[in-house]
C-alpha cells in the first residue's frame, strides 16, 4: 500500500503498486463508472506508477490495504444489497479510518452517507459522510455542472446525472460543487466531500469528464503534492464541448 508520504517497498526492495479497487461490479455498475478505474489506472501508469486494479465482487471480502476505493451508480435492489454487505464486512470503515481514498458516484455516493430510499423504504447507509438521502419531486436527468469549492484548486465539474434522490448535507461535510446546471444534491449544490473521501452525481465518467479531479484522488493516494502533467489535448475539447452545450457556455 502506498503510504502518504510517497510509496512504500515489499520485503524485496520493490515498490508497490497502487492497489485501486472497484467495489462490487456486480451491483453498482450503471453508466460506464467502470471507466472511473480505468482512468486512474491510465493517469497513473502513464507517470509510471505501478497499478494494481482489483474488482472485487459483493460475495467477496473486501481488501483493507487499498490505496483508492471506488464505487458506482446501481439501482434500488442492488443499492441496498451493497451497503447492506459492505456494512456487514466493515472492510471499508476500516479502510476510510486509516486514511484510504474513496471516490463514489450516484448510488454509491447515496450510500456513503448515514441512509437513503430504495424502493420506497429508508435503509442504512455506510455513515461515512454526515449526509442522507431521500426522495425528491422528479427525477433529475441530464448534464450536471458547477464551480467546484476553491479549496480542492479544481476546474468547473462537468458529469450527466440521473437520479431521483436528493441529497442533504450535514454540518460535518462539505459540497463538492456550486450547481450552474442541473440538480445535484437539491439544486443548489453537488457532491460532497470530508478528508479522502468524496462522493458525486456526476456520470460521464466522472473521472474521464474530470481528469483533474482524477489526479486529486491520485494526489491523496499516494501522498504527491503534484503530479507530471500530461497531454490534456483530448480531454479538453471533450470538456469544451460539453460545457458549451451549457446555458452560457
Amino acid at each position: 500500500m502506498f503510504s502518504k508520504r510517497g510509496a512504500d517497498y515489499d520485503r524485496a526492495g520493490r515498490e508497490s503498486a497502487l492497489r485501486i479497487v472497484w467495489v462490487y461490479p456486480d451491483l453498482l455498475s450503471t453508466y460506464g463508472d467502470q471507466g472511473n478505474l480505468l482512468i486512474l489506472a491510465h493517469r497513473a501508469r502513464a507517470r509510471g506508477l505501478a497499478v494494481q486494479p482489483l474488482q472485487v465482487r459483493s460475495p467477496d471480502r473486501l481488501p483493507e490495504q487499498a490505496d483508492i476505493y471506488l464505487l458506482g451508480g446501481g439501482e434500488d435492489g442492488p443499492q441496498a444489497l451493497a451497503a447492506q454487505r459492505l456494512n456487514a464486512d466493515g472492510a471499508l470503515h476500516r479502510a476510510s479510518a486509516a486514511g484510504s481514498v474513496i471516490f463514489a458516484v450516484c448510488a454509491g455516493y447515496q450510500l456513503l452517507g448515514r441512509s437513503f430510499f430504495a424502493k420506497g423504504e429508508r435503509h442504512p447507509g455506510l455513515d461515512l459522510l454526515d449526509l442522507h438521502s431521500d426522495r425528491g419531486p422528479s427525477r433529475a436527468v441530464g448534464e450536471l455542472a458547477g464551480p467546484v469549492d476553491p479549496r480542492l484548486s479544481l476546474p468547473t465539474l462537468t458529469g450527466f446525472e440521473n437520479h431521483g434522490g436528493r441529497t442533504h448535507l450535514g454540518p460535518e461535510v462539505n459540497p463538492l460543487a456550486r450547481v450552474t446546471a442541473g440538480v445535484g444534491n437539491d439544486g443548489a449544490t453537488e457532491g460532497a466531500f470530508r478528508g479522502a473521501v468524496l462522493g458525486t452525481y456526476a456520470h460521464g465518467p466522472a473521472l474521464a469528464r474530470n481528469p483533474a479531479l482524477a489526479d486529486l484522488l491520485l494526489c491523496w493516494a499516494t501522498g504527491a503534492g503534484q503530479l507530471a502533467p500530461l497531454d490534456e489535448t483530448w480531454t479538453d475539447r471533450l470538456r469544451a464541448d460539453r460545457l458549451a452545450t451549457l446555458p452560457g457556455g
